[in-house]
Order: C-alpha cells, then structure tokens, then sequence
C-alpha cells in the first residue's frame, strides 16, 4: 500500500509467541523481538553492545498459526512487513507510544541454526493438515518423488 512503511528486522524472539483467535475467527499470533546493534571499538580492542530495540509482531491468519507452532522464545528470526505506531494512555495518564510490525513474513534465520523445513497443506476451508516446524524430519525425500528430480541429477 502507498505510504505505509516497510521494515525487515532481523532480532531474537524474546517471549512465548501467544496465538489468539478474533470473534470472527481469525488468528493471529503476537510475540516481541530484540535487535541490539554491535560495534567495535578500536580503542578497547572489543566489541560493544548498543541499546536494544523492542519491537511487537502481529501476524495473522494461517501463517499465524505455522508461527505459533514453529517459532520459540530465544530464536533468531527475520521479520518483514509494515511498521505501526499506537498511542495510548498508560496506567498514570500518561501517553505512550507502541511501535509494531504487521508481518508478512516471519523467518528463521539460518546464521546459527539449521531447520528442516515442511510444507503445510491445506484442506477446502485452508486449514492446515500438516504442521511446519524446526526440527522435524521430512516424510520422504523430496527430490526422488513426483514433482521432484527423479533422474538422479542432483539439481
């Protein structure tokens, strides 16, 4: 959409992702993420944390769910989508400021992990029938099923 600003934000999960679902049914799934920026510093010979960023993630409908199922407290992810501000008034009567990404993508990153990757199916309605998850092996080998490379070229 014009006007609206987009971020990606690489970050470590720093709580539970909580999943939810509206009085409409959809779901959605809210969790914090944490980027603290490094430097060198020649002087001490060292590297240096900065102030952290907090920042809240929204994700919504199927992918909130493969979120709520995949992705843990103290994991490293990559998080892309719109940037969002709130006010409001705290406990004291004070106004506050909240700032969110409306995900369109949620990500492991890879940096200092590895992950087995599975594709959900859905069925009519969309729901899904299989799960996505970190650590899971997949059913079968891919490249030597239908859809995949069966004549044994490796790509």
């Amino acid at each position: 959409m014009s006007g609206e600003t987009t971020i990606t934000m690489t970050g470590n999960v720093v709580n539970e992702p909580e999943l939810r679902f509206t009085p409409g049914g959809a779901a959605v799934t809210n969790f914090r993420i944490a980027s603290t920026p490094r430097k060198f510093n020649k002087a001490a010979n060292a590297w240096e944390d900065g102030e952290p960023l907090f920042l809240g993630v929204a994700v919504w409908r199927q992918q909130a769910e493969h979120v709520a199922e995949s992705i843990t407290k103290g994991m490293r992810v990559i998080v892309t989508g719109r940037l969002t501000q709130r006010q409001y008034d705290d406990k004291d009567g004070n106004r506050r400021s909240s700032y969110d990404i409306q995900a369109d993508e949620v990500a492991p990153s890879l940096l200092r992990a590895t992950a087995v990757v599975t594709k959900a199916t859905g069925n009519a309605q969309g729901a899904p029938q299989q799960s996505s998850g970190w650590g899971q092996q997949p059913a079968a080998d891919q490249w030597q099923t239908q859809g995949g490379f069966s004549d044994g070229a490796p790509f």
